[in-house]
């Protein structure tokens, strides 16, 4: 008769099988969560042509993508993935803030009106609201798994929470006559993820070199 009370892999469940679901479920949470938003803020920035908010729906997107590599690290049950696939989340973070940084820095010379404010507004709300959610759910599996790689994710989707705010703030400057805030603010969101993708990389890293 086995003993249940010892987390060896004799048990009824081995502890790598039982991490790999645990990191999959919070993966896949965090997927939806953050897609749905994604989705919900494109449809949005269609009928208003914020850059403000395109910057974070970019944003939103890769971080969902993020998700993917994660999830085939679980499933391998691999700690080199798991640092690989937190490397590439780094790289997802980067890249988004190019794309995002070049369509702000377009709008400067190229000036566009932004329509239906409210909406834009309510965008912003919405991407804060997923984006601490996913943090959430993240960072707790992350550390309750030890896991670099979802805390990494973690903390870059509760940065992006308060980036989103940033959107609502584009929204009430250009109802106020300022319509250079909504260029200006997408150039800051872009700044902030450079910011985040620099502190990912070295919380990578750094969890690396302690194994």
């Amino acid at each position: 008769m086995h003993s249940h009370d010892h987390g060896h892999s004799h048990g009824l469940v081995d502890p790598s099988v039982k991490r790999s679901r645990a990191g999959l479920r919070a993966v896949g949470l965090s997927l939806a969560v953050l897609g749905l938003t994604a989705l919900a803020q494109t449809a949005i920035f269609a009928a208003t042509g914020s850059v403000a908010l395109l910057a974070d729906l970019i944003h939103n997107f890769g971080d969902a993508a993020t998700a993917i590599p994660l999830a085939i690290a679980f499933a391998l049950r691999s700690e080199r993935a798991e640092r690989g696939a937190g490397l590439l989340v780094v790289l997802v973070i980067f890249f988004s803030a190019c794309i995002a940084g070049y369509e702000a820095i377009d709008r400067f010379f190229h000036p566009a009106q932004v329509d239906y404010l409210g909406a834009v507004a309510a965008a912003g709300a919405l991407g804060w609201l997923g984006n601490a959610v996913a943090a959430r759910i993240r960072t707790r599996a992350g550390r309750a798994l030890d896991s670099a790689a979802l805390i990494a994710d973690g903390n870059h989707a509760r940065a992006d929470a308060y980036v989103s705010l940033a959107v609502i703030v584009s929204a009430a400057a250009v109802a106020l006559g300022a319509s250079w805030a909504d260029p200006l603010i997408g150039l800051g969101i872009t700044l902030v993820i450079l910011k985040i993708s620099w502190d990912s990389w070295w919380t990578v890293r750094g969890h690396d070199h302690v194994h």
